[in-house]
């Protein structure tokens, strides 16, 4: 079904509007839920108007006075005490005395604070994570219902009880929509990067389904990423957070052969990589550390991203450099998936014997029971020493882990390929 030009302008417009016009109105009305709704309402009456009247000049400034006007005329319809409607009555006047110009004015000033927001407020440690990356990517990353659940590979009502709940939650918990307190902050921020991290993950290397990358996903990641660096100039992490995932998103179109096979990482084309993401990655990586301070678990992560981005290729990569920040990220954030990345930088910068003590040790925990990328690594690490029989069994025990297609057609792969060398 063909849209028209107007349609398609409408289309754009709206993406880039929404999260503005639904952090303004969260403001206004105290609840994420409503404003959404009169969000819509908005996009409806310009739906039906501007395909006959044009599109104004200013269709945010618009789109914001209609929407506030509804809302409006949606509190006065409800059963308010007198106090109240003679306080709407002054704003109703005050309404009308406010050109759409003078209006656009007020909300460009404001925007940036509404939006930093309306990200806290998305990303609450009050929901659960899965609430958190859904309602996010609902409200901030403009993606409908059936995107998010066609990205995450889950039923669409699944996603649309996640967002319904989280929305009640706000409103049962009565969160204030405001940037948390100084004391909150820190801890409160943690939990944005998280889920934004979360979101470009999965589509980085999703964790199911056919496909190996979801590129949707790492765009709007990176989009928001972006968005809370310029609100947050002086957060040396979310600086992190951005450098890694520019660097991350560089090799994309590397990570993927012309089936949507999945590439390893020394096996990548470099001239593939996109040098201006590259680029843009180490300039956000060098603001983050000139910011000061002890460097945080994103921006270490960055630094390992970066000494991969700045190797021509695969011979030239530092490996040692690597395993000492990784040494330094465990210090910062100890978790036995840092201690699985530190065996393979460990393998590459010594000996794959070193690196494989260090796997072994990961064998009993608990929490990697079922993580296929643990057999994986010790399958890879037993190749280089030369024992294939061990590192068959181990890629093909990570293949019936994953569930991801994609790569377990590549562990299977590799399991073949190490019998082979047994016979």
């Amino acid at each position: 079904m063909t849209t028209s030009p107007v349609q398609r302008t409408i289309d754009a417009i709206w993406r880039i509007e929404e999260a503005k016009l639904i952090a303004a109105l969260s403001r206004l009305v105290k609840d994420v839920g409503l404003a959404e709704d009169l969000a819509h309402d908005a996009l409806v009456a310009a739906l039906e108007q501007w395909p006959v009247q044009g599109i104004p000049d200013k269709p945010g400034a618009w789109l914001m006075t209609v929407a506030r006007r509804r809302a409006i005329d949606r509190i006065r319809r409800d059963q308010m005490s007198a106090r109240k409607h003679e306080e709407l009555g002054r704003q109703v006047e005050i309404e009308e005395e406010t050109s759409t110009d003078d209006f656009e004015r007020v909300t460009n000033d404001d925007v940036g604070d509404d939006l930093l927001r309306l990200i806290f407020i998305a990303c609450h440690p009050v929901h659960s994570t899965e609430a958190r990356v859904s309602l996010t990517l609902r409200l901030l990353g403009g993606l409908t219902v059936e995107e998010i659940a066609h990205a995450f590979l889950v039923p669409t009502a699944t996603i649309a009880q996640r967002i319904t709940r989280a929305k009640r939650t706000l409103s049962a918990a009565k969160i204030p929509f405001q940037v948390p307190p100084v004391n909150e902050r820190l801890a409160r921020l943690s939990s944005v990067l998280e889920v934004i991290y979360l979101i470009f993950n999965e589509g980085y290397a999703a964790t199911a389904g056919e496909s190996w990358v979801r590129p949707l996903l790492c765009e709007e990641a990176l989009r928001l990423g972006r968005v809370l660096a310029e609100l947050t100039p002086q957060e040396a992490e979310v600086h992190g957070l951005v450098a890694l995932m520019e660097i991350q998103s560089s090799r994309l179109r590397a990570r993927i052969g012309p089936q949507g096979e999945p590439i390893r990482l020394l096996d990548q084309n470099r001239a593939r990589w996109d040098r201006l993401l590259i680029n843009r990655g180490l300039t956000a990586l060098l603001r983050a550390q000139r910011l000061g301070g002890a460097l945080g678990p994103y921006t270490l992560q960055a630094a390992i991203a970066a000494c991969h981005a700045r190797a021509r290729t695969a011979e030239e990569t530092d490996w040692e450099q690597i395993a000492a920040l990784y040494d330094a990220l465990a210090q910062v954030t100890p978790s036995p998936i840092v201690e699985l990345n530190r065996a393979v930088a460990l393998g590459m910068a010594y000996s794959p014997a070193v690196g494989l003590e260090l796997a072994d040790l990961l064998n009993d925990d608990p929490s990697l029971v079922n993580y296929h990328l643990l057999p994986s690594v010790r399958g890879d690490l037993l190749s280089k020493l030369g024992r294939h029989a061990e590192a068959a069994a181990e890629f093909k025990r990570a293949a019936s882990l994953t569930q991801n297609e994609k790569e377990r057609e590549l562990l299977l792969q590799r399991a073949r390929s190490q019998s082979l060398q047994t016979n």
